[in-house]
């Protein structure tokens, strides 16, 4: 798996080096406990203004998210380059947020909107009941061997 990560937040609240721990540490959790990883992702950590610029384009919703997956094997262009998986933008700023009012650290929520957007990128989705409990329970049991293993 070539991981490619970038850090663009200019929030200052984490450092890159802690991002890209982060970010190879929820990849190792998918590899080894599913085995189901294998290409090219490229993970940008973000602000606000740039994640709701991109979500206003590609999704029509003109304010910012947390997370968004963009999966490159599906799709009209999916042959194109079957190597990539696809590409996540996490939100640091809306991470921050969302740890705050859940009472835990930033890591912890960055590692859970990590495993969500690759989620996405497998071709998981949360559109119907049965989806969405289907994705929950993976996403649950992936960020239960992180802490199990204090990665995060």
């Amino acid at each position: 798996m070539e991981i490619d990560v970038r850090n663009k937040s200019k929030a200052n609240l984490i450092t890159t080096y802690r991002l890209k721990k982060i970010t190879s540490r929820v990849v190792e959790t998918l590899l080894n406990k599913n085995g189901m990883l294998d290409g090219e992702v490229s993970v940008v950590y973000a602000d606000d203004p740039e994640i709701a610029a991109l979500n206003a384009r590609y999704r029509r919703v003109r304010r910012p998210t947390d997370v968004l997956a963009f999966p490159m094997r599906t799709g009209k262009f999916a042959s194109i380059h079957p190597a990539l998986l696809g590409d996540i933008v996490i939100s640091v700023p809306s991470a921050s947020r969302q740890a705050d009012q859940l009472g835990h650290p930033l890591e912890r929520e960055l590692a859970v909107l990590l495993i969500h957007g690759f989620c996405h990128l497998l071709g998981y989705k949360h559109e119907t009941k049965d989806e969405a409990k289907r994705m929950k329970t993976l996403e649950a049991q992936l960020l239960a061997h992180i802490e199990g293993e204090n990665l995060v």
